[in-house]
């Protein structure tokens, strides 16, 4: 069986995936005081001390709040980002506006010595994960450099991609893979919370998903405000209503549950 749960984390980021092969994967680690949810929390009471891969989809506080905490109780073998990014670039953007966190450093330090190869390949019981990200430093906005996740299990195929914005989109769609990988994606993850700036219409030529799903808080940005709804087929729920976007904000922690021949579940709201 294969889950992916999103965490509500507010304006962060935070995503746990189990695999029919037995390996678990975590998504960004971003936590939020006023929900007092915390990622790390989590593991450490329910004793998952191992997983077999990290993802730092993008070098900002919001995707990397509670890594100090998180390394503390969990051990990783892998650590996926784009590493094209120099460390000392992303030192020296973060040390100009308002410094380096503790939270950004741990973060540094894992994509500067976490640097040894995968000698042998993870067996996920059939999930595919694919990586791919625009280089450095024909981009040098962090936005656009961010690290684009496909999930893919018996149909049930999951994007997380970042904050990546429009221009990021449209480049990483020159690539044939990118846009097979788009195809096969039916539960889509809204770049950037949701906000205009990461929104790229082109991407719903390749991708019909069934919903759309948004890491959010209450917005507080005039730009978050864009209407996927019109890109998604939608899911009939058990009272008769249609869904084409579920949110954290309202709809709590979610989580999509596939086994083999079966059609992903859906729950929202769910209790952790």
């Amino acid at each position: 069986m294969f889950t992916f749960t999103l965490f509500n984390v507010g304006h962060g980021f935070c995503a746990y995936a189990t695999t029919p092969g037995g390996l678990a994967l975590l998504f960004d680690c971003g936590y939020d005081d006023g929900l007092q949810f915390y990622p790390s929390r989590y593991f450490s009471d329910r004793k998952i001390e191992t997983m077999y891969g990290l993802a730092l989809s993008h070098f900002d506080q919001d995707h990397v709040a509670i890594l100090p905490a998180l390394r503390k109780v969990v051990s990783f073998s892998t650590v996926a980002r784009n590493r094209s990014i120099p460390v000392d670039f992303i030192r020296r953007q973060k040390e100009s506006n308002g410094g380096i966190t503790t939270a950004m450093a741990s973060a540094l330090d894992m994509h500067e010595h976490w640097i040894h190869p995968v000698t042998v390949q993870p067996n996920y019981g059939g999930v595919k994960v694919t990586y791919f990200h625009n280089q450095y430093p024909a981009f040098t906005d962090m936005n656009n450099l961010s690290l684009v996740t496909f999930l893919e299990y018996n149909g049930c195929g999951i994007v997380i991609p970042g904050d990546l914005e429009r221009e990021g989109w449209l480049e990483l769609m020159k690539q044939p893979a990118f846009c097979q990988c788009l195809k096969e994606t039916n539960f889509f993850i809204a770049s950037h919370h949701g906000r205009n700036a990461g929104y790229a219409e082109e991407v719903f030529s390749y991708c019909k998903p069934h919903i759309v799903l948004l890491s959010d808080k209450s917005i507080v940005h005039d730009s978050q405000e864009h209407d996927y709804s019109k890109h998604a087929t939608g899911i009939v729920w058990s009272n008769g209503q249609t869904r084409r976007v579920l949110t954290t904000r309202c709809d709590g922690h979610i989580r999509l549950t596939k086994e083999a021949g079966r059609p992903t579940s859906v729950a929202i709201g769910v209790k952790l």
